[in-house]
Parts: C-alpha cells; sequence; structure tokens
C-alpha cells in the first residue's frame, strides 16, 4: 500500500507489521501523517515500525522506541577513506586488485549487466555456510530484483578481462543525505583479487562524488550475534556501529498485546546466543560436506 509517497508491507500473520518498503534506503518524512493513514486502513497492521536517518541519530518523537543499529561509513574524500579510514591491509588489498587487472566503474543497469549478475548468483549454491536463495534464479527473476529503485540506484561492477566478477548496487535516499549497500557480491574464484574491496572504494568514491555524506552497509551487529567475519569487513573497510531509534508504534489491541510480550522480535532474538553459534557452526559443516568445494563462499 501507498502511504504519503512510499510503498509500505505489511508482513505476519498473527503480527502483522508495517515497514516502509526498502527501510534504511527509504523514509518517511512525516511518520505521523503514515500513522494516521493506517490506523484509517482496511488492511489491517498491529504495529508499524520505522527508524530514523543517519544523520538524526537522537530520538525525536513519543512512541515505544527501541535501539537499532547500521553498519555506517562517514564520507568526505575518497583520500581520506584511503589514508586514514580504513586498515593497513584493505589499503593492500585496494592496490591489489588494481595490479591484478581488476577494473571497477559505475555501469548502466542493461542486458549484459543482469546476465553478469546472474552468472554471479550462479557460481555458487551456498554463501556464508548456508543456502544462496538467488543460486539458479531465471533470469527475469534476477532482472526484476535488481530492478527497484531505480530512480535512486548506482550500480557499480568489478570486472576481470571484461567479464563481471563482482557488483554494488547502491540505493540513495530521497535527498542524497545517504546511500546503502543493497547489494555488494563477488566471484568466490576470483576472491584473490579482492574484488571486494575494490568495490568498496568505488562506493565511496560514488558517494564522495555527490556529496553523500553517509555510506551504510547493512546491520553492524545482529541481536546477541557475536562478532563473525562479516562485521569484521565492515570495521576494517570504516564503517562504524551507529545506534539509530527504532519505534515501535501500536496500532490495535493485538499490537499493544504483542509489543508488551515482545512478540515483536522475531524467533531468533529468543534463542541463547551460544545455542544459535552452535547451530551455525553444524549448518556449515553440513553444507560443506554437502556442496564440497564451496565451503569458502
Amino acid at each position: 500500500m501507498q502511504i504519503c509517497g512510499k510503498e509500505v508491507l505489511i508482513e505476519g500473520s498473527l503480527i502483522r507489521i508495517a515497514r516502509v518498503d526498502g527501510e534504511g534506503f527509504q523514509f518517511l518524512d512525516d511518520p505521523e501523517a503514515a500513522l494516521e493513514v493506517l490506523r484509517k486502513s482496511q488492511t489491517r497492521a498491529d504495529l508499524f515500525t520505522f527508524i530514523q536517518k543517519l544523520s538524526d541519530t537522537s530520538p525525536k518523537y513519543i512512541h515505544p522506541m527501541e535501539w537499532d543499529n547500521m553498519a555506517a561509513l562517514p564520507v568526505s574524500t575518497f583520500d581520506h577513506w584511503m589514508t586514514k579510514q580504513i586498515d593497513f591491509k584493505v589499503r593492500n588489498k585496494v592496490r591489489k586488485a588494481a595490479k591484478t587487472g581488476v577494473v571497477v566503474r559505475e555501469v548502466a543497469f542493461d542486458d549484459t549487466l543482469v546476465r553478469g549478475i546472474s552468472a554471479i548468483y550462479n557460481e555458487s549454491p551456498v554463501r556464508q555456510g548456508k543456502p544462496f536463495w538467488h543460486y539458479q534464479k531465471e533470469l527475469e527473476a534476477v532482472r526484476r530484483m535488481n530492478a527497484t529503485f531505480m530512480d535512486k540506484s548506482i550500480f557499480i561492477g568489478a570486472f576481470l578481462e571484461d567479464n563481471l566478477i563482482g557488483f554494488v548496487k547502491l540505493v540513495t535516499d530521497d535527498d542524497r543525505s545517504q546511500a546503502g549497500l543493497m547489494q555488494i557480491i563477488s566471484m568466490v574464484q576470483h576472491r584473490d583479487k579482492a574484488p571486494t574491496n575494490a568495490l568498496i572504494a568505488q562506493a565511496v568514491k560514488s558517494c564522495a562524488e555527490r556529496g553523500i555524506a553517509h555510506l551504510s552497509y547493512a546491520n553492524f551487529s545482529y541481536g546477541k550475534k557475536q562478532r563473525d567475519s562479516l562485521a569484521d569487513f565492515k570495521r576494517y573497510n570504516g564503517f562504524q556501529k551507529i545506534e539509530l531509534p527504532r519505534y515501535y508504534v501500536p496500532l490495535t489491541v493485538t499490537g499493544r498485546i504483542a509489543l508488551r510480550l515482545g512478540l515483536h522480535h522475531s524467533t531468533v532474538d529468543w534463542i541463547p546466543e551460544p545455542v544459535a553459534a552452535t547451530y551455525r557452526k553444524v549448518r556449515s559443516f553440513w553444507y560443506a560436506r554437502r556442496f564440497p568445494g564451496f565451503e569458502n563462499a
């Protein structure tokens, strides 16, 4: 449903939670107006959740709030990022990518890019120790899922001998004060050439050239999850954990009860972290045995 010029998704069956489509890239200028529309809507939503921008981290609304977080990089100039914000190993990897023939540039969203993205998706059935949900998607499905928010998207490709080996989809907010990495993925077989680091470097450069002040990369931490390799990768590349207010506004009696009992959180959040960590290790081992050769994907 459209509210205040934004698409709002309502998810869940028992407890229906509404949020802006593309949250983290899309923000409501007037959440109160959106709430008024939701309260009058014939479509049931029990809770409405929203977050503030990276440039606005102090709570400004009186609604029930919890702290969320994003991995965010303050952007000034590319040279500042290269010399002041990143780990020296990352600096060496960015240079290594160029020396090994990796060319990174902004690209148009066209048939050639879609075919290249599909080839990257189809390289491995598993990534990060679990099934990769983009694996063997039909070409038209790949096109549709990457064609969202086209008026706010910047595509970046990493090429080796004119073959796409990695790509980034950057999505900006309405006033281009921040941009987020909606997708960043590279071929496992070319990991030794550091294409992902080169893609991050170009993303920073693209933001700096447009005067975009913040680059985000999803969450820095997820619930009770212990530090992992992805969080380390973000930190080494200059991303910091920025805490942001997340609001949960009850719209129905069910919503009020759910919020009071904490039922608005995923069931994963209720699992003790040592148990969850053990499960992730077992899952990685299982898929490594099932798909030999892809255990490091």
